[in-house]
């Protein structure tokens, strides 16, 4: 198989800990973020809703591109932890949410199931002809965040890891833990087969996006690899190791705005185009502290003290 084609990131041992993998697997919490909320404004333009993924990061990305378009003097509420991709594209196409931050490369494999696209360049150039009637792209921002398959420093060192390609080797004696969905994505256990020949012993699905509960597991030897992304700071916290790609399992991953088109007028799709202008790695990289380190800030928070800092707002 080509390896590009793709069919769509310690403290408590024994049971307690066990029994957190087993809750992440389960636990949706707190209700649906799309059900019916009155005070939500009815998109057409002068108002949207801007929605999340269930993960952090995603959030607060969300409120910036929210306080960014109400500073652009268009009403934008939010609707945050949506779920995964196939949640949240629905919910834009049908319109229960008109905006989503979302990575580039991830989404062109999402839709364009054999592109070939590697580069960010590449991968930009052939979103807009992969997205769906009634959905675009705008401008993408020079901040990245990918998945990559992490190991603690012990696992590196007993196995010699650095790479996937190391991993493959042992990768038959090893637990990978990930988000539910990586067992079908291409970038998931498909392509860690098809571009490495990489077969876990066994996957746990966790459902925090690469979180505390994935961290934990990690840490507690529940299982060896974890699916985390490249900005979370719980990677230099906890000193583990990302293993490199050298065979490209993961495209290029800027974060970019995905919009119900009809839905957003030309002062939101301004104001978003802004943000993309100024948002960088290491912002994300010092939001994901802010929001999942030891600050534990809101998200909402977080993104109105970046929106001060970059002028966006007073």
């Amino acid at each position: 198989m080509n390896k590009h084609l793709r069919p769509t990131r310690r403290a408590i041992l024994g049971a307690a800990a066990g029994l957190s993998v087993a809750l992440a697997v389960t636990a949706c919490g707190g209700g649906d973020p799309l059900a019916s909320d009155s005070s939500a404004p009815a998109g057409g333009g002068e108002s949207v809703v801007v929605g999340s993924a269930n993960f952090p990061e995603s959030a607060t990305v969300a409120e910036i591109y929210a306080g960014a378009i109400n500073a652009a003097g268009v009403t934008a509420t939010t609707k945050l932890n949506i779920g995964a991709r196939e949640a949240y594209i629905t919910a834009v196409k049908d319109g229960s949410i008109d905006i989503i931050p979302d990575y580039s490369g991830n989404l062109l494999g999402y839709f364009d199931e054999n592109t070939k696209a590697t580069t960010a360049e590449e991968v930009l150039a052939a979103l807009p002809a992969a997205m769906p009637e009634g959905l675009s792209v705008l401008n993408a921002a020079k901040a990245e965040d990918k998945d990559a398959m992490v190991v603690t420093a012990e696992t590196a060192a007993k196995y010699k890891l650095t790479s996937i390609e190391d991993l493959a080797k042992v990768c038959s004696e090893l637990t990978i833990g990930a988000p539910p969905e990586f067992a079908t994505r291409s970038y998931g256990l498909p392509g860690l087969k098809a571009n490495y020949n990489c077969v876990p012993k066994k996957f746990t699905p966790i459902s925090d996006g690469g979180g505390p509960l994935t961290i934990k597991a990690l840490l507690n030897n529940e299982i060896q690899v974890a699916d985390i992304f490249t900005t979370s700071p719980a990677i230099p916290a906890n000193k583990l190791v990302v293993l490199t790609d050298p065979k490209n399992n993961w495209l290029a991953q800027q974060v970019l705005p995905v919009i119900k088109t009809a839905s957003v007028n030309d002062a939101t799709k301004n104001a978003l185009n802004k943000v993309s202008s100024l948002l960088t790695t290491e912002d994300l990289i010092k939001l994901n502290d802010q929001v999942s380190g030891t600050a534990k800030m809101d998200p909402k928070d977080a993104a109105a003290q970046w929106l001060k800092d970059k002028g966006i707002t007073k």
